[in-house]
């Protein structure tokens, strides 16, 4: 089965999308009518998603960010505007890290840029741990109910909640688990590096009632040289909640 989806005249710049944690390719749906106007979209499933039964190593950023830029190279795109959200941005700054040559512009969406020290690094690897455990351990289903209770996903109304729960639940528990341990933000390399470093684009797109990204926004402007772009009326997930207006913003963005 394909792990790739491409939307839009294959003339158009690319534009390469990556989904969150427990997500895929189809995602994307959405904004998609709107976005391959005017970009060649290609949407990717991550390893232990969708159509992906791909094994990372541990820690397995290097090794994605290698295969997601060869991959959208081969399609015939050496050049690309990347777009992730959440686990899929911050796959997106390891490819700004390892290929930053091929990146036409980059944008994150409410995407963790990295913990900078190694106590903080070992406290989330014990946190993720536990969190590793309950998938190991749980139902799909009550993984996903508990998981959705995280602070981060508040504004998701109960039938949008219970969705996604249905939704994901089609996941194999495994595969999710390997992807997890193999990409946790304890194992993240410093983003911010990476964008001092970076030339082209970039912008980081938050939810105006995402409490937690904005609070972390602001604090990264006050280091580094970040464009960051507030979406009204949606949480941690700007383009389920605003689909249409997340594609309009992307599209004034890159076609000021």
């Amino acid at each position: 089965m394909p792990t790739i989806k491409r939307y839009g005249d294959t003339a158009l710049p690319a534009l390469v999308l990556l989904h969150g944690f427990l997500g895929s390719k189809e995602d994307w749906q959405a904004s998609l009518p709107v976005l391959s106007q005017y970009f060649h979209c290609i949407c990717i499933d991550l390893p232990g998603h969708g159509e992906n039964e791909q094994l990372l190593p541990t820690p397995g950023f290097e090794a994605l960010a290698n295969t997601i830029t060869e991959k959208v190279i081969n399609l015939g795109y050496p050049q690309f505007h990347l777009l992730g959200y959440s686990l899929g941005g911050r796959v997106a700054l390891h490819i700004a890290k390892y290929h930053p040559q091929a990146l036409l512009s980059l944008m994150l969406e409410a995407a963790h840029l990295g913990l900078c020290s190694t106590r903080d690094k070992q406290a989330r690897l014990k946190h993720d741990q536990k969190w590793a455990d309950k998938l190991n351990n749980m139902p799909i289903s009550v993984f996903l109910s508990e998981w959705y209770k995280q602070p981060v996903f508040a504004d998701l109304e109960t039938n949008t909640r219970e969705e996604l729960i249905s939704i994901r639940s089609k996941n194999n528990p495994q595969a999710l688990l390997h992807c997890f341990q193999s990409t946790s933000l304890g194992l993240q390399d410093n983003g911010q590096k990476v964008l001092k470093q970076l030339h082209c684009p970039t912008y980081l797109l938050v939810g105006e009632q995402d409490n937690k990204f904005s609070k972390l926004a602001e604090k990264w402007q006050q280091k580094i040289d970040l464009s960051v772009i507030a979406i009204p009326n949606c949480g941690h997930n700007t383009h389920k909640a605003q689909p249409q207006m997340f594609a309009a913003r992307i599209i004034q963005l890159l076609y000021p």
